[in-house]
């Protein structure tokens, strides 16, 4: 058989094979059959170079015409394959669209946070202006500033955490105790009026129990103008109570010592347990206290450049974890730090 009758075979062969093509393998199957390297028509076109040159012109020319035409061929059985292929996956693939869909978790926010946010927006609404500072902070501004020298009784309310830093023999750095630094740091760099409260964590080295936790969330609260007075704390102080913990709840203030302010007192709110009755979670008084306040010491507005025969201010200190174990009934501060989440997704 001459190569002309050959390459008409080959051609029928092939164009009939495509046609019963119904998937990638047939195809490839097909395509190995006539063009691959050991195809028919990759023959034929190989041996070429044995027939005369009028005769290689002609069969030449036929082969590469057959060959652009059943490549074009392949290319669009195969999209086609492709695309019947999709489709019946997308078939099986099917979604109702009237089912309700996966639910998906959200994340919220720690309660300390909450109960910070919360405590940080009420005194923003009676215009103070949230300050904060370092954590390691200097034996100064800790404790010399807000006259706590280093002989005095009340640095035994701190247990501190010192860092291990020497300068002169002795060791003047510390993690914070509590935020008041931050108070003392603002009046040096600010004049009156002053209205600004400081949040942030505190540390001390003692023991955890149900009431206490090496690390607490702090805020304080200051402000110095011309003519304030204790009036104008129990007002400030009241309104926050009222809004933390509902508008129902006494407030009672009580006198109490504290080395930074002069008179100091205590803030309590009636017990939402017994009403002001007595019962276990107040200790029998019918009264909670949730934070220390009093009038800034005079000597500490000297201390930074104030008049104190001009200027006066107030001062506060509250605990964000006690605040959240007041509003939420929570009995042991530990829980707010152990990661559980049966806990925290609670709040």
């Amino acid at each position: 058989m001459d190569l002309l009758s050959s390459l008409r075979e080959i051609e029928d062969q092939a164009w009939a094979q495509l046609q019963t093509c119904q998937s990638e393998e047939d195809l490839s199957r097909w395509w190995q059959t006539f063009l691959g390297r050991k195809g028919g028509l990759t023959q034929i076109l190989r041996s070429l170079g044995s027939l005369p040159l009028d005769q290689r012109r002609t069969v030449g020319d036929k082969a590469n015409r057959l060959k652009n035409a059943l490549q074009e061929a392949y290319e669009e059985r195969r999209r086609r394959i492709q695309e019947e292929a999709l489709t019946s996956a997308l078939a099986k693939a099917h979604v109702d669209v009237s089912l309700p869909g996966y639910p998906t978790l959200i994340g919220r926010l720690h309660p300390i946070t909450q109960t910070l946010r919360d405590v940080l927006d009420c005194f923003r609404s009676l215009g103070f202006q949230v300050v904060e500072g370092p954590e390691v902070e200097w034996d100064y501004y800790n404790f010399e500033a807000l006259l706590i020298p280093k002989d005095h009784p009340a640095r035994d309310l701190w247990a501190t955490l010192w860092i291990d830093y020497k300068r002169d023999g002795e060791m003047p750095m510390l993690l914070r105790t509590h935020t008041s630094p931050n108070q003392i740091r603002y009046m040096e760099s600010h004049s009156p009026p002053i209205r600004i409260v400081s949040p942030g964590k505190c540390y001390r080295y003692e023991a955890t129990d149900p009431t206490h936790e090496w690390m607490l969330t702090q805020v304080e609260v200051l402000a110095v103008d011309e003519g304030l007075s204790m009036a104008h704390l129990k007002g400030v102080l009241s309104e926050f109570a009222h809004r933390i913990f509902g508008p129902q709840r006494k407030v009672r203030f009580r006198c109490e010592y504290y080395p930074f302010v002069e008179p100091g007192m205590d803030v309590l709110i009636d017990c939402f347990q017994c009403q002001g009755q007595g019962c276990r979670t107040c200790g029998g008084s019918g009264w909670l206290e949730i934070l220390g306040s009093g009038m800034v010491h005079p000597q500490i507005l000297a201390n930074v450049g104030y008049n104190p025969e001009r200027y006066t201010g107030y001062a506060a200190g509250l605990g964000i974890e006690r605040i959240a174990m007041l509003r939420y009934g929570i009995d042991d501060i530990r829980l707010f730090y152990q990661n559980d989440i049966r806990f925290l997704e609670q709040f």
